[in-house]
């Protein structure tokens, strides 16, 4: 009779590992709750979002000024360290930055308002005759459009802005209210960067004793990368913005453009404001030159706007930039969208500096994961005895 037939190792491996592989609804199981778990945390990372976004608006009043002092302190702080490093205290340093800013921000108001206080007249003598012009074109071939036809227009646009009186009304007593603001936030702003300037160097040692030596250490390392990131973007883009200045302003001169040194400064401020402040100041100057000295003469604007776009897009911004920003042209112009769309112009012109700080914020976080996903080093080989 032979022996009953004994399992072989083989078959008891196998079964062992067919106990071991986990079912297929372990898996789904496995991965459903995986996708529950980042949902409900994606739901509260967004819950919290909002809530911020709530305070801030809130807090907008307060927000506004502080924002914009740290962008003020950063232009300042170079020539403030400049003067402290050569034996001045620093309340007088800060004090001496200010002002200067503050004389620099006059000269340039000073600049800009009797020039078109002077050539404004003109130039809607010439916005009569560009819009008799237009309509004697539109008369004419190859459109032949009555003059019925243009009074029916102009009336539905007048009818249209009668309608939105009160609108237009609510703007103006804002805009009133806006300007008494702007002198108050104006004020707020150089007080705050005066202290930011004076006290500046004291707030990351007090932050490091508060959050203790772990946390301290990492926030001083994050608002240490904030600090070089915003002051290289601000100073950098300043330099941008005056070379485009410069050379579409001369060219605006040289074809004897109207309002040509205001041009030239409102090409300065929309250079704060990438892509979309560029955009605006050249078809502002464009239209200018249009109206002021024909079509030959706006279409060289034209060209010339382009070319010097193209320098700065192609040479300046790769060249000055790439160090301090590192944010691609996706991202900016997304951020000056929404920062436009939800406060205005200061949004638009806070929208970059503030997607850099959460750029950097995040570069750092994605450090510190690498850093603990990494695998252990290994100790190295012990040095060799000396013979």
């Amino acid at each position: 009779m032979s022996e009953p037939d004994k399992p072989t190792a083989g078959t008891d491996t196998g079964k062992k590992k067919a106990l071991e592989l986990p079912e297929r609804g372990g898996v789904i199981g496995l991965g459903l709750l995986w996708l529950a778990k980042w949902s409900l945390c994606i739901v509260a990372i967004a819950a919290g979002a909002w809530v911020l976004g709530w305070i801030v608006a809130r807090l907008w009043v307060v927000i506004l000024p502080m924002a914009l002092a740290v962008v003020v302190a950063t232009v300042l702080w170079p020539p403030a360290r400049w003067l402290t490093k050569i034996g001045l205290r620093p309340a007088l340093a800060a004090t001496l930055s200010v002002l200067g800013f503050l004389g620099l921000l006059a000269g340039v108001i000073a600049l800009i308002v009797p020039s078109v206080v002077d050539q404004a007249p003109e130039l809607a003598d010439k916005a009569t005759e560009g819009v008799n012009q237009i309509r004697k074109w539109l008369q004419g071939p190859p459109l032949n459009i009555r003059d019925e036809q243009l009074d029916s227009a102009v009336d539905a646009i007048v009818s249209r802005l009668q309608s939105s009186a009160e609108q237009i009304a609510t703007g103006v007593f804002s805009g009133v209210t806006t300007a008494t603001s702007a002198l108050v936030t104006l004020f707020l702003v150089l007080v705050l960067a005066f202290f930011f300037i004076k006290d500046g160097p004291r707030f990351l040692p007090w932050l490091h004793n508060v959050t203790g030596t772990r946390g301290g250490m990492h926030f001083e390392e994050v608002l240490r990368r904030i600090w070089i990131t915003l002051g290289g973007f601000i100073r950098t883009q300043a330099l941008v913005s005056l070379i485009d200045a410069v050379l579409i302003g001369a060219g605006l001169v040289i074809l004897g453009v109207p309002l040509a040194g205001v041009l030239a400064v409102l090409t300065f401020i929309g250079g704060f404001i990438p892509i979309v402040g560029a955009f605006v100041a050249g078809a502002l100057a464009v239209l200018v030159a249009l109206v002021g000295n024909g079509l030959t003469t706006a279409l060289i604007v034209l060209g010339i706007i382009l070319a010097v776009q193209q320098l700065e897009g192609n040479v300046l911004q790769p060249v000055l930039q790439s160090r301090s920003m590192q944010l691609h042209a996706v991202v900016v112009l997304l951020a000056v969208t929404a920062g436009g769309s939800l406060y205005g112009i200061v949004g638009a012109f806070l929208a970059v500096p503030v997607a850099a700080i959460v750029a950097v914020v995040l570069r750092y976080v994605g450090e510190q994961i690498d850093e603990a996903c990494a695998p252990p080093q290994e100790p190295d080989d012990a040095a060799e005895p000396a013979r």
